[in-house]
Parts: C-alpha cells; sequence; structure tokens
C-alpha cells in the first residue's frame, strides 16, 4: 500500500474511486448486508411490460416510487446502465466489489439484466470475486438457457411473474410475490435481513416475499 502524495490517499483507494466512477457507484440497501448494483426499472426488459398487467408482481414496483424517483438517484441508475458497455466494467466491477469487503452481493435492487453480453460480464464478475456470495433476481426467462454456465457463488432466482403464482419448477431457484402463508422475515425485524441469508443461498428453493 503506498501513499499517493498529491491527494494523501493509498493506492487503493485512489484506485477503488477510479472503479466506482467507471460503473457509476454502487448501491447500499439499507436492509442488506451488502452492496447492490441498481439500474433503472423503467429499462426491465421484461419488467416494463409486466409493470402494466393487473396483479402482476411488477404492478406497483418499489424501484418506481419512493427514493428511486429521486433525480440523483435516477442519474446514478442512468450512469451504471450506459456503463455496462465499457472494456473497463468487469475489472472496475471487481475492484469495486472487492473495496466493500463485503461478503454478499445483490445484482439489480432495482432493474434487471439487460442482455446476453450483460450476463456474461456478470458471470465474469462473480468467478473473479470467488470469495463472495452474489444473488442476481431476474424475471428474463432467456437466462434460464445459460445456468450451467454461472459460476457456483452466484445464486439467480427466477421471479415468478404473477402474485401468488407457484414457483416454476423447472428453475433450481426462484422466488415468488404471496399475499399469505411464510414470507421474508424482513418486515418482522425492522425491515432488516438480519442474520438471514436465504436469498443467497443455493440450497433453498424458493424465497417468497409479502405483496407490497
Amino acid at each position: 500500500m503506498t501513499l499517493n502524495r498529491s491527494t494523501g490517499e493509498t493506492s487503493i483507494s485512489v484506485k477503488s474511486k477510479r472503479a466506482l466512477k467507471i460503473i457509476g457507484g454502487l448501491s447500499k440497501p439499507s436492509k442488506m448486508p451488502g452492496w447492490a448494483y441498481g439500474l433503472p426499472a423503467k429499462e426491465c426488459k421484461t419488467g416494463s411490460k409486466l409493470v402494466k398487467v393487473k396483479n402482476s408482481v411488477c404492478e406497483g414496483c418499489y424501484a418506481l416510487k419512493g427514493c428511486y424517483v429521486f433525480k440523483v438517484v435516477q442519474q446514478a441508475q442512468y450512469r451504471r446502465l450506459r456503463s455496462i458497455k465499457k472494456a473497463s466494467w468487469i475489472p472496475a466491477m471487481v475492484e469495486a466489489i472487492r473495496s466493500k469487503r463485503s461478503n454478499y452481493f445483490r445484482w439489480h435492487d432495482s432493474g434487471d439484466v439487460q442482455d446476453k453480453e450483460h450476463l456474461f460480464k456478470i458471470f465474469a464478475v462473480c468467478k473473479l470475486t470467488p470469495n463472495v456470495k452474489h444473488w442476481m433476481p431476474t424475471r428474463e426467462a432467456w437466462v434460464k438457457a445459460f445456468l450451467k454456465l454461472k459460476p457456483n457463488n452466484l445464486v439467480i432466482r427466477f421471479s415468478a411473474p404473477m402474485v401468488d403464482m407457484p414457483a416454476p419448477d423447472t428453475w433450481p431457484n426462484t422466488s415468488t410475490v404471496v399475499t399469505s402463508g411464510p414470507t421474508c422475515p424482513a418486515p418482522l425485524q425492522e425491515n432488516e435481513c438480519k442474520d438471514c441469508r436465504a436469498c443467497w443461498d443455493p440450497a433453498i428453493k424458493n424465497v417468497s416475499y409479502g405483496k407490497h
């Protein structure tokens, strides 16, 4: 670790700041144990259609209201979206995630995977951060064709598109939104994960969330 004489910062912190600038920064959901990478919910390929469907899980999407609609948040999300096409995105993401020193990471606390190129870049980042457990929820059914290529430290949960719809049994890991029955414990514990890590656990086939 060396000192940058012009700024007084260590070389590691300078490198991390550059990485965060390249990727457009990370987000820090208050309920979760780690960091996340949020994209604009309006740019979800499937979600942007489901939001118009009555009783879909995207109707009344939390990422289209509250603090997510603040101008500064929207600007940050679109910076991240644009950054994915950069050649330096993979090493910058790896550096940014490592710099946070967290064992857990969530892809897309808002938004969703955009295309095959984006998915494969996420795979690469996960492979290069083997000590971090990654979780990526998605409503993009095409992702299933590439599950055999994903690294073991990444759990991809396909989200059932409709409220109270059973989880599809053709995916190894899923999530559902329900109006009754056992659900994510966060609402009962100050809206925080606390010591629950079910979403990141590949041994847990389905995680249910209560309808907002």
